[in-house]
């Protein structure tokens, strides 16, 4: 089995996808300019995407108030300092900053509309 996508039920989903492909670097697969806006997002492997929409039929989570160890979105990073400074001056809000005994090193922020997104620079890489 491979994961096709993760959806996420979320208010402007327009404006978030423009977020992240302007600051994630994550690509448009397909966009619809109709509610429900579905959008699918690849990330730079083109094996994995996101789906943002917004669905009447469900409620959008309080992403702002929720933990992000309950759902986050993660992204792997060479340069966690230079993810920090520049998502930062885009509109994301700093959450933590942790570096593992291993020596891994866990960045996580908000984006600007209250999803959280880590960013991981592994010290052994878990992904092939």
């Amino acid at each position: 089995m491979k994961i096709e996508h993760l959806a996420l039920n979320v208010h402007h989903p327009q404006a978030i996808s423009d977020w992240y492909e302007e600051n994630l670097g994550l690509t448009v697969v397909k966009k619809m300019d109709k509610a429900p806006y579905m959008t699918f997002l690849a990330d730079d492997s083109g094996k994995v995407m996101i789906e943002l929409y917004q669905n009447a039929k469900a409620s959008v989570l309080d992403y702002a108030n929720l933990n992000p160890l309950m759902l986050h979105l993660a992204f792997v990073s060479e340069n966690p300092d230079d993810e920090k400074k520049r998502l930062v001056a885009a509109g994301a809000e700093l959450i933590s900053d942790d570096t593992l005994d291993d020596g891994t090193r866990l960045l996580m922020l908000r984006d600007p509309w209250g999803l959280a997104i880590q960013f991981c620079k592994r010290a052994k890489p878990m992904l092939k």
